[in-house]
């Protein structure tokens, strides 16, 4: 049998029964537990003295959120956007392995790991505005930062140019050699971390005082809604990110040598300009300073809106003797003010269950572009396309769906538990659309068949191009007459090409063999054409459309469970809660999503590029099946961990006693009064 109080002895006050505490009932008996701002706080908006009327135009919450979510997109710009799109350049301009950029990626997530629960903590009485103003100042700084080493590197060398047709001279190898010796260039990577760590700092506290503002200056009702439009416009930065940094990535790197450079954008040496879009959002954030730090410490009206709130923390106890010990207000509580947390099931469970969402949405963000090329035989740019027009209006649009059901039906904590459990349901299902809809290999030589009869499988070399002295690191495939695809040019056996309409046409090709039909020999005017060949899959539309809801209903309980997580703890730890939360996303969700769909594809892999110094590159061609089977696997394992913890959520709440339909009553009638 579960019981009402928390029984360890660091939160039982001097009374033996803190549900008898006559102090504690008095926390119960009015709406909102502890004081609320006083009204001399929520000043004007301006500086010190300086108030012109204009400004007071913002000074409220739609002021605010316009504020917010313009920090959030420029943030996710940069973190989820410009380095993503930028840390292959950044892997060939400064020599960086992909582990070590890997550790570029993950500083983000470190830093925010470290700083969370301090951030949220100390900042939970402060001025949260004035937080999001250093929020402001360290995203600019640390985009500043990650494009200094463009400027401190020197001009970029892109050295000779490589054939990728067969060269029976063996020019593609003359000049190869295993180098170990590392370059000077690589030292920049410390020059990364920095930027991502300082970047993590400025994340901070958007996600969790910044939110927490939000929930603070609004009527409950209105508060998933506004929440919602503050996450759905966070999830636009990644798009503008993805499609800002890579119009730039058609400028040459240097671009006062734009013109004089004798290389293009189809050519493997071309680095494109990188670093422009981090300069263009160091500034854009920094003129953000200017609207957070005028903002009072709390919006006007806060006070008659905490007023008019039921509270709905979860009756443990632990409201009262967060109140009655007036817990947060020194460092010495941070210990104390944790383990309440800890010990809240309900905000427990919700924070697991969000963190295996975490997990599945960070892994398909990952990689949803990966799949979509290999499974249905796509190009790299177009199924990046197709996966950004998937995941993010679909991430969007579920966030304001959720943001809207909760503030027009009005849904109190127990019931926002119970609309989560139906939307993760919902998506459980339509995730099986990974089993019905996806498709089985291409024929690809040496691969899953070989050169016309000659050669073996799972080796690219064979007696036709067995003089052509081809690199297995340079993977460049063409599909022949023969409609099978070869690994390149010079794996096929061609030794010449032309070009037409853009496109290169490959002749004299040694290992490709005759058209499938005979009649349709004289109609084929080539021996093969760049790119891989044509899928006869015909499942992508199927799976865009069915993926496309899958996202929708997934990020349906993004919005719901912060509002929950919001509802469940005593009021000031509202930050804190968020705090926590974050922690538990990254250590559990957002660090190892990417590495355990990275090991799950990577074990569908047939084919790895291992170069002259036998070292293991990356993997060139996958099992589509094994890769459809594992993905479903992962993505249907964390949800049921999802549904199972939102369902014990639900069961473990306790409204506080007080919090009917009397005490609502009494709030309307508060409400009237201050009308």
């Amino acid at each position: 049998m579960a019981r009402e109080g928390i029984v360890n002895p660091a939160f039982e006050p001097s009374s033996p029964d803190l549900r008898l505490h006559p102090r504690a009932s008095a926390s119960r008996s009015r709406p909102v537990p502890g004081r609320p701002p006083s009204v001399c706080e929520e000043g004007p908006c301006g500086w010190g003295s300086f108030t012109p009327r204009a400004l007071q135009l913002c000074n409220n919450p739609e002021g605010y959120l316009s504020a917010y979510s313009l920090l959030a997109v420029f943030q996710g710009i940069v973190v989820n956007g410009l380095v993503n799109v930028s840390i292959s350049t950044i892997e060939k301009r400064f020599e960086l392995s992909s582990s070590l950029t890997g550790v570029i990626s993950a500083s983000y997530d470190i830093a925010f790991c470290v700083l969370s629960l301090f951030v949220s903590f100390f900042g939970e009485r402060g001025h949260k505005p004035r937080w999001l103003a250093f929020s402001s100042f360290m995203i600019g700084l640390g985009s500043l930062v990650f494009a200094f080493p463009h400027f401190a590197g020197g001009i970029y060398q892109y050295g000779s140019k490589l054939e990728d047709t067969c060269q029976l001279s063996g020019t593609n190898i003359a000049n190869f050699s295993c180098n170990t010796k590392e370059s000077s260039l690589s030292n920049y990577l410390y020059v990364f971390i920095l930027a991502q760590l300082l970047l993590g700092v400025g994340g901070t506290p958007l996600y969790t005082l910044g939110t927490a503002f939000i929930d603070d200056s609004v009527p409950k009702y209105k508060s998933s809604l506004y929440i919602g439009i503050g996450y759905a416009m966070s999830l636009l930065g990644p798009a503008l990110g993805y499609v800002l940094g890579g119009q730039l990535l058609n400028i040459y790197i240097d671009v006062p040598l734009q013109t004089s450079t004798e290389i293009d954008s189809d050519d493997p040496r071309w680095l494109g300009a990188w670093w422009i879009a981090f300069l263009l959002c160091c500034f854009a954030t920094w003129l953000l300073i200017v609207p957070f730090s005028c903002f009072p410490k709390h919006l006007p009206g806060t006070a008659k809106v905490q007023s008019e709130k039921i509270s709905e923390t979860h009756h443990d106890g632990s409201e009262a003797f967060v109140e009655d010990r007036n817990i947060g207000k020194n460092f010495k509580d941070f210990p104390v003010a944790l383990l309440i947390l800890l010990k809240n099931p309900v905000l427990m469970c919700l924070i697991v269950a969000a963190s295996t969402e975490a997990l599945v949405a960070t892994g398909f963000a990952t990689f949803l572009p990966k799949f979509i090329e290999n499974q249905f035989g796509q190009s790299s740019s177009y199924s990046a396309t197709l996966g950004g027009l998937v995941l993010i209006p679909g991430a969007a649009l579920g966030q304001i769906i959720s943001g809207i059901l909760v503030s027009k039906y009005k849904l109190d904590c127990k019931n926002i538990i119970k609309f989560i459990l139906g939307t993760c349901s919902v998506a459980l299902i339509l995730n099986t659309v990974f089993v019905f809809s996806k498709c089985g290999n291409e024929p690809f030589a040496g691969v899953s068949e070989t050169y016309n009869r000659t050669g073996k499988l799972r080796n690219l070399t064979a007696p036709c191009n067995a003089n052509c002295n081809c690199l297995r690191s340079f993977y460049y495939p063409v599909c022949g007459r023969d409609e099978v695809q070869y690994f390149s040019p010079c794996f096929a056996g061609c030794t010449s090409f032309t070009v037409q309409k853009r496109k290169k046409i490959y002749q004299n090709c040694s290992c490709i063999g005759m058209p499938k039909r005979l009649l349709d020999a004289e109609e084929v005017p080539f021996e093969a054409l760049a790119g891989k060949c044509r899928t006869r899959c015909t499942f992508l539309p199927v799976f865009l459309g069915f993926f496309f809801f899958a996202v929708v209903f997934t990020f349906m309980a993004v919005t719901p469970t912060t509002v929950a997580i919001l509802r469940c703890v005593p009021d000031k730890q509202r930050s804190f809660a968020l705090g926590v939360q974050s922690v538990f996303l990254r250590l559990v969700g957002t660090i190892p999503g990417p590495i355990l769909f990275g090991v799950a594809i990577d074990s569908s892999c047939t084919l790895w590029d291992v170069n002259k110094c036998d070292i293991k590159g990356a993997c060139w061609v996958y099992d589509n099946s094994k890769m459809a089977y594992m993905l479903i696997g992962i993505s249907a394992a964390c949800k049921v961990i999802t549904i199972l913890f939102t369902v014990i959520a639900f069961c473990l709440y306790k409204p506080p006693p007080d919090s009917s339909a009397t005490l609502q009553k009494d709030a309307e009638m508060v409400s009237a009064v201050h009308m």
